[in-house]
């Protein structure tokens, strides 16, 4: 019996691993959005800028982001049950100390640490339930696991607006401490470890590696998480750190591709499957997050919902997601190609963005979205899976824990450059059009005055005087073509990302024949 085969488990075991490694997943995942709808609260009761508050996401993005590609290493270096474990125990307390902070810069602090635990539980959870199940099976892991990365993204938000209107903030973190508990508990009692062979001496670590790692994921992560609000390379903080993190890439490549024991094992990128199963794992990231990011944010500022409304709204999407992947998972089984799903996912996600482009308006209702939501569950049902399983469908043994690292890393990062180039075109595309609309509005424009003077009239009913009015009469017209401009910027940024995902479909076809057939499911890393 190999190695391989001798970490499948059966029956009531494989039960409980598959609960463990998928509360681990979501645990991590629902923390990276989670704090998106309590910003204002922790502004409030910290006494700190926006600008200082946003380093509450920005901390847990860049350490995640460092510690994903080492997890396959430090697993082996430490033992994957014993590095699983103490990832849990050390997203724990963090979680403790971050609800406990006294001031701004010790919640980031605290969530540099707990993103640190965090990081390692996605992709390692996912190499423990692969591993859990026989070759055969391993669509249906594949599709388990899938199930949690979908929905918590999704489940952050609602999940905070609920806790952040009726508790207090600080209950967003204490509530990983009673999860994080029975996880450790379980790791400990049922997860085994593969024999990876001997562990590597101090002086051989790759520390070098691990110093250019960090100072170029770091930096870019930085860039992208603070770009749009620094106004980009008008900055020289941006720019300096743009720099660095471009000779941080290039010194890190050229330190893993000749060093004896990489930090990073580049060599898994020979295979042709990954390499395009990492362009569209970026894609996928982009598309979840960035829609993920914008649509709460759209309901907010333009349709005026509150936070747990918008974070409701995505809700049915997350269903969808949920109710498609054991379905995925058994088509892959029955040997139907991950290729047609994958072109079928983007195709689908092409049409979901048409959609929201065409209901978008400043009053567009709740029932507008319900379906073009549930069009984007199918959608990024068809493409998580799949594309995960394609990645990883032609590596064998240890490759399979580098590869899953990639894909967890690229997702990630997909994220982060979507969220920052979608804040941007919208405040670019929103002055455009404003210019554009601005134009429209003559002064001798009989709808205009007509319009002016409704409004001045309404002003007057209320009890202002006639020139008070006019002024007030103005500011609603600024106003209204303010908002305008934002809808048309929002029509704009759904538009370009339906178009992103048409041009993966000839990505797809570049798959190799027989990838992802059920003899390589390793795929289910």
């Amino acid at each position: 019996m190999s190695d391989q085969d001798s970490l499948v488990e059966y029956g009531f075991r494989r039960v409980i691993i598959t609960i463990t490694a998928i509360l681990c997943a979501l645990l991590e995942i629902v923390d990276t959005t989670i704090v998106n709808v309590a910003l204002n609260d922790m502004k409030g009761s910290l006494g700190a800028t926006l600008t200082d508050v946003a380093w509450v996401i920005t901390a847990y993005a860049i350490a995640n982001v460092i510690i994903i590609p080492m997890t396959s290493w430090l697993s082996k270096q430490f033992g994957r049950k014993r590095y699983f474990a103490t990832s849990i125990i050390i997203f724990t307390v963090a979680s403790f100390l971050c609800g406990n902070a006294d001031n701004i810069w010790e919640l980031v602090a605290f969530r540099f640490i707990q993103g640190l635990g965090g990081g390692a539980l996605l992709v390692t959870a996912q190499t423990i339930i692969t591993e859990s199940y026989p070759m055969a099976k391993r669509g249906m892991a594949q599709a388990i696991y899938g199930m949690g990365v979908i929905v918590g993204p999704t489940l952050g938000p609602p999940l905070g607006g609920y806790i952040v209107d009726n508790f207090s903030w600080p209950y967003i973190f204490y509530i990983n401490i009673p999860i994080g508990i029975i996880a450790a508990f379980l790791t400990v009692m049922f997860v085994k470890s593969p024999k990876y062979g001997d562990k590597l001496k101090a002086n051989q670590v790759d520390w070098i590696g691990i110093l250019l790692l960090t100072v170029f994921i770091g930096s870019l992560q930085f860039v992208l998480e603070h770009g749009q609000q620094d106004d980009w390379f008008a900055d020289s903080l941006i720019t300096t750190l743009s720099v660095v993190s471009v000779f941080g890439f290039i010194f890190f490549i050229w330190r893993e591709l000749t060093y004896e024991h990489p930090i990073v094992n580049l060599g898994v990128l020979k295979d042709s499957n990954l390499r395009i199963g990492t362009i569209m794992t970026f894609i996928l990231g982009f598309g979840l997050y960035g829609s993920t990011f914008i649509i709460p944010i759209y309901t907010q500022s333009v349709l005026g919902f509150t936070a747990t409304d918008a974070g409701l709204l995505l809700i049915p999407s997350s269903i969808t997601t949920g109710l498609m992947m054991p379905i995925i998972g058994r088509a892959i089984q029955a040997g139907v190609p991950q290729k047609y799903m994958v072109t079928a996912g983007f195709a689908i996600f092409f049409v979901y963005s048409l959609w929201m482009y065409l209901v978008m308006t400043p009053d567009t209702g709740v029932e507008h979205f319900f379906w073009p939501l549930v069009a984007r569950g199918i959608g990024l049902g068809l493409l998580f899976v799949p594309i995960t399983t394609l990645s990883l469908s032609t590596l064998m043994g240890k490759d399979i824990g580098d590869g899953a690292a990639f894909t967890g890393m690229t997702r990630q990062l997909g994220g982060s450059f979507g969220i920052a180039i979608i804040t941007t075109m919208i405040a670019r595309f929103h002055q455009q059009h404003r210019v554009d609309l601005i134009p429209n509005l003559s002064a001798i424009d009989t709808q205009v005055q007509q319009r002016v003077h409704a409004l001045q009239q309404m002003f007057i009913s209320k009890g202002f005087a006639a020139n008070e009015a006019l002024d007030r009469a103005y500011q609603m017209l600024e106003l209204s073509v303010g908002k305008q401009a934002t809808v048309l910027s929002y029509m704009d940024i759904f538009i370009g990302l339906g178009v992103l995902f048409l041009l993966c479909i000839p990505f797809v076809l570049l798959i190799k024949k027989g990838a992802g057939n059920l003899k390589a499911a390793s795929a289910a890393h």
